[in-house]
């Protein structure tokens, strides 16, 4: 039996020692916000953090985080609104496919809990290890600039209803214009 705390929550798990930490929190806990991406610690998608460091889940053994904190991307979201890292990623757009966003946004969260304020290059430095497919580099780096700020600025969520707003918006303009196209495309 696997002792997790997880989120702040303590687990018992019958699972075995060496089960990747990323199955455990998936498969036995039920968090599925952390993302299997390359199986070999590459590609950042299944990134958490152990103590407070990025961590990839993948490779990690269960029995590494024993007496442990884990957190995941769903522990980083307060109970109101977003974190500012999430804020600046809504307001930023900086998703294109969403598949690596929960490891990047970890990896994000990381860097600017140990560094308030980076340069480009300590950005680019700490989420070397995070591949994103459709190449969102620049706003990644943009939001975690802007995260930066709303950290340093006292500001968290404050603008977070009206970010949900915009974000709805753009999606429901975003599906209205897909629908539109798919139905031209069928006449066609």
């Amino acid at each position: 039996m696997i002792q997790l705390t997880v989120n702040g929550q303590r687990y018992s798990l019958d699972i075995d020692d060496d089960t990747p930490l990323l199955w455990a929190v998936r498969d036995a806990i039920g968090l599925k916000g952390s993302k299997f991406g390359c199986g070999a610690g590459l590609c950042g998608a299944c990134t958490m953090h152990l103590n407070g460091q990025p961590i990839r889940s993948c490779i990690t053994p269960v029995s590494t985080a024993v007496d442990n904190e884990v957190t995941t991307i769903e522990g980083i979201t307060p109970a109101e609104g977003l974190s500012p890292v999430q804020q600046a990623w809504v307001e930023l757009n900086v998703p294109q496919c969403g598949y690596c966003q929960s490891g990047q946004i970890m990896s994000a969260t990381a860097l600017l809990a140990s560094n308030p304020a980076p340069s480009d290059a300590e950005i680019d430095q700490a989420m070397s290890g995070n591949l994103c497919r459709c190449g969102t580099y620049p706003r990644i780096r943009a939001a975690i600039h802007k995260a930066s700020a709303y950290a340093n600025d006292g500001q968290t969520t404050a603008t977070t209803a009206t970010t949900a707003t915009t974000a709805t918006t753009a999606t429901t303009a975003t599906t209205a214009l897909y629908t539109e196209l798919r139905q031209e495309a069928s006449h066609d």
